[in-house]
Formats: structure tokens, C-alpha cells, sequence
């Protein structure tokens, strides 16, 4: 049985089914335009208010900081004065600890980068026995605490004569630091392309010209975030400075801790002190943000 063309119906064609968006999907698409914008501005400046806060304290004198709030130089603006920062300056105890904390710091970031980078391109792309049962090794480094270290190595600090100094502390923070700097940049290198590699090998670079001109460029960002991580955490550790510090090697943070244990009054040497202790990390946050939401990012798309 045949039927000719000419005498088939006609379908209209059918008009597409309209679905109306869920009310999480409304409410999402609501907050994710201006109102979000102004809800994470609100939420920045309440975080700001603390570091403000400090600022304007180091800026006050101690009986005016002692008779009203900081907020109070906003009416007043005529009580600000960098009389507290010549004390400081003058504080023999803060600048050293000052000098020593940039003595702690920069070598621990730096030993810790540098290892980290060079042991994250050996088991990311070198072939050695037992590669993949060290690789595991030390991501189970990552799961031991601070705590149980601090007496066996204050010990053996203790009788190699390393106890109490900066050389100590650096050590420290730099064997605690690697775990997990190999861990990350392991996995960044393991996302640069095999054929990159292998094209630099052809026109003769070995493994070390490789390491520097071609991974060490492409792996910035993760660079950059460990660097961040590990100035951070050093900079700001007490811990770590009140068991294997004296006197003469100490840094900000228990300087700050002995000068409000042994007077607690001196609010006009703690206040500048404190600020310069926190400003300087926010500005190597601030300084390198992008390269470290990159870092962090790095890895999550391929």
C-alpha cells in the first residue's frame, strides 16, 4: 500500500515546553549579581576592622588609647602621632627580634621552595627505585604533628649545640615545611604536558637545564602559593620560637608575648609592634594573591 506525498497532513510544529526555573536556581541567579557583590564588600571591611583598629592604636598615644576608643580619632583626628613608633624604634628587644624573624623566615621559605621543587620534579618525572613507596612516605609525613617532634628534636638540638639559635628554628621549620611543598608542586609538575618534556630533551637539555628553563617557569603559581604558605606560617609561629629560642634569637611574636608578660602596660610599644607584625604579612599576601588563587586553582580543570 502506497500513499502519495501530496496528500499527507500538515503537523505544526511543536512549541517548545517552557520550564520555569527551580527557587534555588532563582534565588541563585539573584545573589550572584550586585547583592553578592555588596555582601562579600561588607563581609571585606568587618575582616578590615581589626587591622584598622591596630593601626589607629599605634598611632595614639598610650593615655588617650587608655581614656577612649580607637574610633574616637576620627573626631579627633589631632591625636595621631608616631610617638609610638620612635619608642619602638628604640626598643632594643623588638628591632632584634624584628631582624630575627626576617633571619628565621626568608631561609625557611626559601630551603623549603627550593627542596620542595626540586624533589616535587624528581617524583613527578624521574625514574628511581621505590619511587611511588617514597612519594607515599612523605604525603604520610603530612598526617605527623608539630607537638610530637618538639622533644625528641629539642633534644638532639641540644647535643649537636644547636638549641637556642636561628640556625635551629630554620632547620625545623624547613623539615616540617617539605612534606607537604613536595606533596604540592609533585602534583602541579605531573600537569605539564609529557610532550614539552620530551621535545626540550631532544634539543639536548638535561634534567637540571630542563628543571630550570622549562618547569620552574611554567610552575609560578604553584611556587608562588607554597611561598606564601610557608612565610605565613612561619612568620606567625610561637610555638615552635618559645621551645627552641633564648634571648638572643627569639622572634616578633614571643617578644611581643614577654613584653605583655613581663609589663603589661607598655601599650605603646605592644600596639606598633604587632601592627608591623601582621602588615608585613598581609603584604606579601596581597603582593602575590593572583599568583596564589592561580597555585590553588592549578590542577582542578585540565
Amino acid at each position: 500500500m502506497t500513499t502519495q506525498a501530496g496528500t499527507l497532513p500538515k503537523v505544526a510544529p511543536a512549541e517548545p515546553v517552557k520550564v520555569r526555573p527551580s527557587l534555588g536556581a532563582r534565588l541563585a541567579e539573584g545573589v550572584s549579581g550586585g547583592l553578592m557583590r555588596v555582601f562579600l564588600i561588607v563581609v571585606g571591611l568587618f575582616w578590615l576592622v581589626p587591622t584598622i583598629g591596630l593601626l589607629i592604636s599605634s598611632l595614639r598615644a598610650p593615655q588617650d588609647m587608655a581614656g577612649s576608643g580607637w574610633w574616637k580619632v576620627f573626631g579627633k583626628p589631632s591625636q595621631l602621632t608616631f610617638e609610638s613608633y620612635d619608642k619602638l624604634l628604640q626598643n632594643g628587644d623588638i628591632t632584634d627580634s624584628l631582624v630575627n624573624t626576617v633571619l628565621i623566615t626568608v631561609p625557611a621559605t626559601v630551603l623549603v621552595v627550593v627542596i620542595g621543587a626540586l624533589a616535587g620534579y624528581a617524583f613527578a618525572w624521574m625514574e628511581f627505585p621505590g619511587r611511588d613507596w617514597w612519594f607515599l612516605a612523605v604525603v604520610g609525613l603530612l598526617v605527623v604533628p608539630v607537638q610530637v617532634a618538639l622533644i625528641p628534636i629539642a633534644e638532639l638540638f641540644g647535643s649537636i649545640g644547636l638549641f637556642g639559635s636561628v640556625l635551629g628554628v630554620v632547620l625545623f621549620h624547613t623539615g616540617f615545611g617539605l612534606p607537604f611543598a613536595v606533596f604540592l608542586l609533585r602534583n602541579f609538575f605531573a600537569e605539564i604536558p609529557r610532550e614539552l618534556l620530551e621535545a626540550a630533551r631532544l634539543d639536548g637539555a638535561g634534567e637540571l637545564r630542563l628543571f630550570a628553563r622549562v618547569v620552574m617557569p611554567l610552575g609560578g603559581p604553584a611556587i608562588a602559593s607554597l611561598g606564601i604558605f610557608q612565610f605565613l606560617w612561619v612568620w606567625n609561629d610561637m610555638l615552635i620560637a618559645l621551645v627552641f629560642t633564648d634571648s638572643g634569637s627569639q622572634p616578633i611574636t614571643v617578644a611581643l608575648q614577654t613584653q605583655v608578660r613581663q609589663f603589661g602596660n607598655n601599650i605603646d610599644v605592644l600596639a606598633p609592634g604587632a601592627f608591623i607584625s601582621m602588615v608585613i604579612p598581609l603584604v606579601v599576601f596581597f603582593a602575590f594573591q593572583r599568583q596564589f588563587v592561580s597555585g590553588v586553582m592549578a590542577g582542578a580543570v585540565k
